[in-house]
């Protein structure tokens, strides 16, 4: 073979390893415990899209809904170690990795939709998503999950006392099992996949959600009392590992972003029609939805406050979040 076949040869070669490196696709693993008609699918798939749009092919999303691999606590450990790519857990799974993040399961911490956005979509919130770093999970943005309020299989609530001794299902949240004792009631954690047969075979006599997540997950069929208390505002927390986040490079972290920050506008609209829609359909199914005096649920779990805040960490957030105007 001639010099010159030879040159051509290699240049050849080069090139389609070249071209396959250049058209070589990512793919993104992404684990979640909710439906596909919840809007945080819907959000991950408009995620997905986006990315692949943003970045001309280069990466692509695969969606695991309905805890296909497992619980939050479980998605969020598979991230630690590099095993899944990214996942959308509750703040209130995320606190028993990130430390800060319980502020957010204090009762009454907002004072209402605005103030939530305005806190999570300025430093706090950012501080809060850098914190997760040092814990081999990067936090990428902050989807709507409104606020949650309690519902219970027989007995209506009116007041905090009409908690006392129910048992109430609870995330895998310290904050939310002493949000429940200071109102009286026994807290039991119980995975969300697990819960509707809980409800059904009386394990628990009620639970705690939001409208679009009681509506979803058929626990209405169960419980026929909803008071719309609104005691927490727990966001639900985008994270990718570091993992994969660091083996990027600043063009794609950038790209990865920009599809995050677009998805969170999508799922924050779909989020507004479904709490709307979730709640006249809980009401037709025969639902009894009641809005308390919420000063009085206010006043009795101010001891979740005060017991946090002897934390110097979560005081400092407190404070923070409670000066934002």
């Amino acid at each position: 073979m001639t010099r010159l076949k030879v040159f051509l040869l290699l240049v050849s070669l080069f090139n389609l390893i070249s071209c396959g490196q250049l058209n070589s696709t990512k793919t993104i693993r992404l684990g979640h415990g909710l439906s596909t008609s919840h809007s945080v699918h819907k959000g991950m798939l408009f995620f997905g899209e986006r990315l692949e749009e943003i970045s001309g092919g280069r990466f692509k999303v695969q969606i695991y809904p309905s805890q296909q691999l497992g619980t939050e606590r479980q998605c969020l450990e598979l991230l630690q170690i590099g095993s899944l790519d990214m996942t959308k857990v509750s703040a209130g799974v995320l606190e028993n990795f990130s430390p800060s993040i319980k502020v957010f399961g204090i009762p009454y911490m907002f004072k209402d939709k605005e103030h939530t956005f305005r806190v999570l979509d300025g430093p706090i919130g950012d501080e809060l998503l850098a914190g997760t770093e040092k814990y081999w999970l990067k936090g990428l943005g902050y989807y709507d999950s409104g606020s949650r309020s309690f519902y219970t299989i027989n007995k209506p609530i009116e007041k905090p006392n009409d908690l006392e001794g129910l048992k109430i299902r609870v995330m895998e949240s310290q904050t939310a099992i002493d949000m429940v004792k200071s109102f009286g009631g026994s807290p039991t954690p119980i995975s969300w996949g697990e819960l509707y047969t809980a409800l059904q075979q009386g394990v628990v006599d009620g639970a705690e959600n939001n409208p679009p997540s009681f509506y979803l997950s058929r626990h209405y069929e169960v419980c026929k009392y909803y008071i719309i208390d609104e005691h927490t505002v727990l966001p639900d927390v985008v994270l990718m590992s570091t993992h994969l986040w660091n083996s990027l490079n600043e063009q794609e972290q950038v790209w990865v972003q920009k599809a995050m920050d677009l998805s969170v506008i999508e799922q924050r609209r779909l989020w507004l029609e479904s709490e709307m829609e979730s709640l006249e359909a809980v009401k037709a199914a025969g639902v009894e939805v009641s809005y308390p005096d919420k000063s009085k649920f206010s006043d009795m779990s101010r001891s979740v406050a005060d017991q946090y805040a002897q934390d110097p960490l979560i005081k400092s957030f407190i404070d923070k979040i409670k000066n934002t105007q």
